[in-house]
C-alpha cells in the first residue's frame, strides 16, 4: 500500500510515518523505481504497536529497542523484560508523584494557614522558615 493509504488506515500523518522510517522504527518499506514508498500490511501492525507503546509511556528509543525490523524476530523474553522494566519505572514514578502530591498539599495548607493580620510577603517568609526547619530538624 502507498503512504497515503497507510496514513489513513493507521491514523498517522504521512510525515509521521516518514519520521518513523528515518529514525529506524519502521523498516517495512520498499521504494519503487518511481520513488514511491510501498508498505506491506505488517507496517500497519508496527504503527499500531508504536502508537500503543507511546501511549503506555515508552519513549521512541525504548520502542526501537523492543520492536525488531522483522516481526518474526521478536523475542518473548526480551519483550517481557522491557514490559516489566516499564512497569517498575511506572511504579517508581507513582511513588515520586505521591510524595510530590503530599508535599504540595502541605504547602497549600501552610499558605492557607496565613494569619489574618499577616501580609503575603511575611507569610512567604513564615512558610520558608517552616520549610527550612523541616529540612534541618
Amino acid at each position: 500500500m502507498k503512504i497515503g493509504e497507510l496514513a489513513k488506515r493507521s491514523g498517522q500523518t504521512p510525515s509521521r510515518i516518514r519520521f518513523y522510517e528515518r529514525i529506524g522504527l519502521l523498516k517495512l518499506v520498499d521504494r519503487r523505481p518511481n520513488g514511491y514508498r510501498s508498505y506491506p500490511p505488517e507496517a500497519l501492525v508496527v504503527l499500531n504497536l508504536i502508537d500503543t507503546a507511546q501511549n503506555a509511556g515508552f519513549s521512541l528509543d525504548e520502542i526501537r529497542r523492543m520492536v525488531p525490523s522483522d516481526l518474526d524476530e521478536w523475542t518473548h523474553d526480551g519483550l517481557l523484560d522491557a514490559l516489566r522494566a516499564k512497569v517498575a519505572e511506572i511504579t517508581a514514578l507513582e511513588a515520586r508523584l505521591k510524595q510530590s502530591k503530599v508535599q504540595i498539599r502541605r504547602l497549600i495548607d501552610e499558605i492557607e494557614a496565613k494569619p489574618d493580620d499577616m501580609d503575603c510577603k511575611d507569610n512567604a517568609r513564615r512558610i520558608m522558615a517552616n520549610m527550612l526547619i523541616g529540612t534541618t530538624g
